[in-house]
């Protein structure tokens, strides 16, 4: 730029320059870095964040900087007695839901006729509790989990019974890890057995008799 006269002495712009709140959010465009915009929910995992690779500024995914630990943590108990075999479990069963109870809400397990969907993939906890009132000596009651990895043919992976000599309250209990690697063919679910007359596993809609825990504990 040509000056007639003197040529003015570059100064360089300080923040006292700038009077307070002149630029706003309309001043900056869409792909300046700024905190006026707020991120209202989780990370998708698509989302880019800045690092810098040794004084390089680099974009990131989410997915791939985004910290492990426990993701899912759900519960489901059965709410009403059950005097007869059952393989599956499949009907008087709700999530947990008693004043002071609760899981991770973000992702959950589902159910339908007693079969029970991961909602990611992972190395889950599974474990199964169950209380019941044997009738009569020789009696035992019986409780396990069975796994499918496709979608249709299911083994036994856990399995627990317990008998006492003579009436009486019992309980039994089994738990297994189990590697989802596919939500659509890695599926559980629960079934028990030995039930004789006047035998039973209890059930209750208040707290947690005989219940069902999913944890997901890191990726497969």
């Amino acid at each position: 730029m040509a000056y007639i006269g003197k040529t003015p002495t570059l100064v360089p712009l300080t923040s006292s320059d700038i009077a307070t709140d002149i630029i706003n959010n309309t001043h900056i465009g869409d792909t300046a870095i700024s905190g006026f915009d707020a991120l209202a929910t989780a990370p998708a995992d698509t989302d880019e964040f800045l690092v810098s690779d040794a004084g390089t500024l680099k974009r990131i995914d989410y997915s791939l900087i985004k910290g492990g630990g426990i993701t899912v943590a759900d519960q489901f108990r059965v709410t009403a007695d059950m005097t007869s075999n059952q393989d599956p479990i499949s009907s008087n069963i709700e999530r947990i839901d008693t004043a002071g109870q609760g899981g991770l809400t973000d992702s959950q397990m589902s159910v339908s006729s007693g079969i029970f969907t991961f909602p990611a993939t992972g190395i889950y906890l599974v474990d199964a509790f169950g209380t019941g009132t044997i009738n009569s000596s020789g009696d035992n009651i019986s409780l396990s989990i069975s796994v499918t990895t496709d979608n249709s043919n299911y083994n036994y992976v856990a399995a627990g019974n317990d008998g006492t000599s003579g009436n009486g309250n019992t309980h039994c209990t089994c738990q297994s890890f189990i590697d989802v690697t596919d939500t659509s063919n890695v599926k559980v679910k629960f079934a028990v057995g030995s039930i004789g007359s006047g035998s039973k596993f209890h059930g209750e809609t208040t707290y947690n008799s005989t219940c069902f825990t999913f944890i997901r504990l890191a990726d497969t």
